[in-house]
């Protein structure tokens, strides 16, 4: 399971060279550096690919986060700190590590998948990186068009002018990655919210006392942090919190 998850992030970037491979023609892992023979036609073409390439390893990242469930968790996790009012405790650190291990550990059984079906037969040189890409995407069209609104995938698939689409493999990525990701948002604000209300209470509560006995000087924040604090440990906010996230991907 470790070999899995630590091989299968890394096997997405071999996504991105193969489709840079595919759209220039030039091999992967063949490709060389010749410092000294830019003047010639192959010498700044090559250059220009490897600059390409190089563009399209700082995005993937990027890309590869809005591909999984880590866009939920990490906005969810962030409203949790905001409702509590506690600023920077947890930090930002310890709110992206815990999303990423949370990412993992949710997008396990995909990443087994896209290891049984491309990855290893890749290394193998059982098939190419098309068909690894190809077998790879399916998981992941699989999880992604779980998550993703109706609505939100058809709006993408108009504006796109997408036709015969008769299975989700036949959705492109480019339609259904942006359609996940707003529906990622949509979700995890609607958690938000959610996750908010009961805090919003405890500060109504508090003000109204305050203005009651004329402290209208002192901050309702001030007092009202150590009740939502409290009120969190609890409940053991925290272990609810991921409970829910890993219900909401169920």
């Amino acid at each position: 399971m470790k070999k899995v998850i630590l091989l299968t992030p890394l096997f997405f970037f071999l996504f991105h060279i193969s489709v840079f491979a595919e759209t220039t023609g030039t091999i992967v892992p063949g490709v060389e550096i010749n410092f000294g023979d830019t003047e010639t036609d192959t010498g700044a073409a090559t250059s220009i690919k490897l600059l390409l390439l190089l563009t399209v390893l700082s995005v993937a990242p990027s890309i590869l986060l809005l591909m999984t469930s880590f866009t939920r968790i990490a906005i969810v996790l962030a409203f949790v700190r905001n409702a509590l009012g506690t600023q920077q405790m947890p930090p930002n650190q310890v709110i992206m590590g815990l999303s990423l291990l949370l990412t993992f550990f949710i997008m396990g059984p995909t990443f087994q998948d896209v290891n049984k079906q491309a990855l290893q037969p890749f290394l193998e040189g059982e098939i190419s990186q098309s068909e690894a890409f190809d077998k790879a995407s399916s998981p992941m069209k699989e999880f992604m068009a779980k998550q993703t609104r109706e609505s939100d995938l058809k709006l993408f698939l108009d504006y796109s002018n997408a036709t015969n689409i008769q299975s989700i493999d036949d959705i492109p990525l480019t339609a259904l990655v942006p359609a996940f990701a707003i529906s990622e948002l949509k979700t995890a604000f609607q958690m938000g919210f959610l996750i908010f209300i009961p805090f919003v209470v405890i500060d109504m509560i508090v003000s109204s006392i305050l203005m009651a006995m004329g402290m209208m000087m002192l901050p309702p924040s001030l007092i009202s942090l150590p009740f939502k604090i409290l009120l969190f440990i609890l409940v053991d906010g925290w272990h609810l919190v991921v409970q829910s996230l890993f219900v909401s991907f169920n």
